[in-house]
């Protein structure tokens, strides 16, 4: 068997036409991927976040004894949508649904820390590695600010200590913090999805134990009266302005955090914020003008 894409490339007001119309035309699995390299973090709540362009792909079986009449379904499809970029290939089958595990590689964090594709040899095998699986949720290091905080997280004395990795995502500062020493740590995240994958990395590292995740209001039943010893969160600049003075009453004084997700031109402002309830000691850059803030609670 052979799989048939096909591309189309739009705007994100047609995206649900987009989809509807590929799923209407058969499709056994219908894809969205950014179409201009733009990245998206954190979503503020009841947002679902989309590119400004996007690469709509519908995926069709193509049957040996029944073959697809490809340049009839680019035909119908133009009609519909004319003057929209639109292209198709096929695939050798394959378990498609899965073939970009071949794009993954381990990333070095810092010396003897690294991620690791959970279908992958560690590079180091006395080293931290901490297993992952990209499919599962945003957060898998490659973005600058997951790797800053990553970073941070690698020289930073977290043994026995309590942390608090707020939009948690993939869970992967959550399940590096267990790993690095943490006693424990409390994950949340708005986005149910997260929650899952932050509970399966922590089960596939073997740090479930250690764990903590739910939604911000199960999270906040559970983290009452407690105070934490570092606090992380890798989200966007707004939300974290919005949740500076709750931070502060999270974590105890002179108790370190890191702060990512924000741009070089938003630190100014953020830093601002939190020099309320915080003493801002670092700023670090990476590429693409992400940065990271840390400090300590006054």
């Amino acid at each position: 068997m052979k799989w048939l894409q096909i591309h189309i490339t739009v705007d994100q007001a047609q995206v649900e036409f987009t989809e509807t119309l590929l799923s209407s035309l058969g499709a056994v699995s219908v894809t969205l991927d950014d179409a201009e390299n733009q990245d998206l973090l954190e979503p503020l709540p009841g947002e679902t976040p989309l590119w400004n362009k996007v690469i709509v792909t519908g995926i069709y079986a193509q049957e040996d004894d029944e073959q697809l009449d490809v340049a009839a379904l680019e035909t119908f499809i133009t009609a519909q949508m004319p003057n929209t970029p639109i292209r198709s290939e096929f695939l050798e089958d394959q378990v498609w649904e899965r073939s970009w595990m071949d794009y993954y590689e381990p990333i070095q964090i810092g010396e003897k820390f690294w991620i690791v594709p959970e279908w992958l040899e560690p590079p180091e095998s006395d080293a931290v590695n901490i297993k992952l699986d990209p499919g599962l949720a945003f957060g898998t290091g490659n973005h600058a600010s997951t790797f800053l905080c990553l970073q941070w997280l690698g020289k930073t004395d977290l043994k026995d200590k309590v942390v608090i990795d707020y939009g948690c995502g993939s869970g992967i500062l959550g399940v590096a913090a267990l790993l690095l020493g943490a006693k424990k740590v409390y994950a949340t995240d708005i986005d149910p999805q997260a929650v899952l994958a932050t509970r399966q990395n922590a089960e596939l590292n073997g740090v479930l134990d250690g764990l903590f995740v739910d939604l911000p209001e199960a999270f906040n039943l559970a983290f009452a009266a407690q105070q934490a010893d570092v606090l992380v969160a890798n989200i966007l600049a707004g939300p974290l302005m919005a949740l500076a003075e709750d931070f502060s009453t999270l974590i105890k004084p002179q108790a370190e955090f890191a702060l990512a997700g924000v741009i070089e031109e938003q630190v100014e402002d953020v830093s601002k914020v939190y020099s309320q309830f915080f003493e801002v000691l670092d700023v670090e850059k990476r590429e693409e003008n992400w940065c990271r803030i840390s400090g300590k609670r006054l």
